[in-house]
């Protein structure tokens, strides 16, 4: 096949794509090609961007035969296969699952995809949990090596099994909800009950995780401006979030504190609040438009190409 410029010379078209060096300056063919290039092109975000793993440091309790729930959200990408779970424990490291391939046995993906560009959940089930789960768990950018042995991981969440017998813990925090939809106005019920026996200090709420997480109540009789207490009974530690906006879109982890030592004693499992803003009928608005022009440019490219 071959291309007519407007100085009538010919040149060959290459089975996939054909190079800009190839079509005159004055084609419409180079214009649609450029165009084309461009809309296709990878997002400046995700082209060397740093990527940012979001999860909760925990500890989290689970009872043994229960399903524990591990929450991660990466910001800066998309790829599933550049995303796996590890397990670090004081005997070894071992990969527990792999978006990319294998199968993992009991361990599944919460399958969750954010509505917000380059901000994905890769969040995952363990069931049936028994002693042998006890250990630290990180979400981590796959680098192409199957084994991370020797490789120092940071951060990760850490899990505990309560079971017959066992030393730990005597303390439950129980938040059910995995995921509540809300609309800008609403108020939102986030539900969290305390059960057992734990160390004096109070029970706090954040949203996020690690250092930039955000205070967002303490029945300490902190006050804020657009939260309050439910406290149905002694063990109900849930809020209401008033006049919700997009900008409270996030992960609500319900956590209590141990006072002698100043530090986070046991977390809840979180839960995810998504917003239906006018920003995320934008995204998708957006989206399509994009795929549209893009498949209207390919097709007005492909004539061209085949136009004498």
């Amino acid at each position: 096949m071959v291309v007519s410029l407007g100085d009538h010379r010919k040149c060959p078209v290459p089975s996939l794509m054909p190079t800009l060096t190839c079509l005159a300056p004055s084609s419409p063919c180079s214009w649609l090609l450029a165009l084309l290039l461009v809309l296709s092109g990878v997002p400046e975000q995700s082209k060397g961007s740093k990527w940012q793993v979001l999860q909760p440091e925990g500890p989290m309790l689970v009872a043994e035969g229960e399903t524990v729930l591990l929450r991660c959200t990466v910001v800066g990408s998309c790829t599933d296969d550049m995303i796996k779970w590890v397990k670090v424990s004081s005997q070894d490291q071992q990969e527990i699952y792999n978006f990319k391939h294998g199968f993992f046995p009991g361990v599944m993906p919460m399958i969750q995809k954010m509505l917000e560009p380059l901000n994905c959940d890769y969040s995952i089930y363990i069931h049936n949990v028994t002693g042998k789960h006890v250990g630290t768990y990180h979400c981590v950018r796959s680098d192409g090596s199957s084994e991370h042995s020797g490789k120092m991981l940071d951060g990760g969440t850490s899990v505990l099994v309560k079971g017959p017998g066992n030393t730990g813990p005597d303390l439950w925090i129980i938040q059910p909800q995995e995921l509540v939809l809300a609309t800008p106005g609403d108020t939102v019920f986030l539900n969290c009950t305390v059960l057992g026996v734990g160390p004096p200090g109070p029970i706090r709420w954040f949203r996020g995780t690690g250092l930039s997480r955000e205070a967002i109540y303490n029945f300490r009789g902190i006050s804020y401006s657009n939260v309050t207490a439910v406290q149905a009974s002694n063990n109900d530690f849930s809020i209401l979030l008033h006049g919700i906006s997009t900008e409270h879109a996030g992960t609500y982890y319900c956590v209590k504190f141990q006072t002698k030592l100043n530090r986070q004693y046991l977390s809840g499992q979180g839960t995810r609040l998504r917003v239906k803003g006018l920003l995320s009928v934008l995204t998708l608005a957006v989206l399509g438009l994009k795929t549209v022009t893009l498949a209207a440019l390919l097709l007005a490219l492909v004539v061209c190409w085949r136009s004498p």
